[in-house]
């Protein structure tokens, strides 16, 4: 699974300003459960989507990436932060929802390890609260992998992610940044993402054991919609 510690850096100024999604978070929450008090957030990078959460509740994020928690401990001072794997977490509160958004479930490779995921999830929800991922769907990871490198400009800075092949359902997303250093001297940072999807059937059949309701929610539309590229999955203890 990738730690994203070289990426941490330049994260929040490649992905942009995440509050939209931190906002459609908001009503999927105060839809399935009304009185959350507290959150944590698997995968919590850069603690983008917990600065904006921490308005309205306690929040908590882990992260197997250092570097990212870094950045998020200044961003977010008020967040209790947790250095693990999501896969099997253990914290020592029980919670009113859990996030695992931007695609981050999509990093852990084996099926079995997502299974763990929704197991660690459902232990720490208290009775009524709510589980909610976002997945990229096979369809978005073959689209992204016949598709050329991207490049983008940020700043001064470069960088140029290319979808690859990697074998077995898996995609690897190449991630070149060339940070500028002065003049014409740059520093190149480099690392490889790899991502894999399930079917929605899958996931429903591990998912539907473990949660009184489960509803699929299509990024664009409110139903779920088979040629879709990414859902979001809101589970309710």
């Amino acid at each position: 699974m990738t730690n994203y510690n070289i990426f941490a850096k330049f994260y929040d100024a490649v992905m942009g300003n995440r509050a939209k999604t931190a906002e459609r978070l908001s009503d999927f929450i105060r839809a399935a459960n009304p009185k959350a008090k507290n959150i944590l957030e698997l995968a919590c990078g850069t603690g983008a989507v917990l600065k904006y959460l921490s308005k309205g509740y306690k929040v908590s994020g882990l992260d197997l990436s250092s570097g990212m928690l870094a950045v998020a401990k200044k961003e977010v001072p008020q967040a209790t932060l947790y250095h693990q794997s999501m896969v099997e977490f253990k914290v020592p509160e029980k919670l009113d929802a859990i996030l695992c958004v931007f695609d981050s479930i999509n990093h852990l490779l084996k099926f079995g390890d997502w299974k763990k995921l929704f197991a660690s999830a459902q232990k720490h929800l208290n009775e009524g609260g709510v589980f909610i991922f976002d997945i990229n769907t096979k369809k978005k990871l073959d689209r992204v992998i016949s598709e050329p490198a991207g490049v983008r400009e940020f700043g001064k800075n470069l960088m140029i992610m290319n979808v690859s092949d990697a074998g077995k359902g898996i995609s690897n997303w190449n991630v070149k940044i060339f940070e500028h250093l002065k003049k014409e001297q740059y520093r190149l940072h480099e690392e490889d993402i790899k991502e894999v999807s399930f079917s929605n059937d899958q996931i429903l059949k591990a998912l539907k054991p473990l949660f009184r309701s489960v509803k699929v929610i299509d990024t664009d539309k409110t139903h779920p919609n088979k040629k879709a590229e990414r859902f979001f999955f809101v589970c309710k203890k």
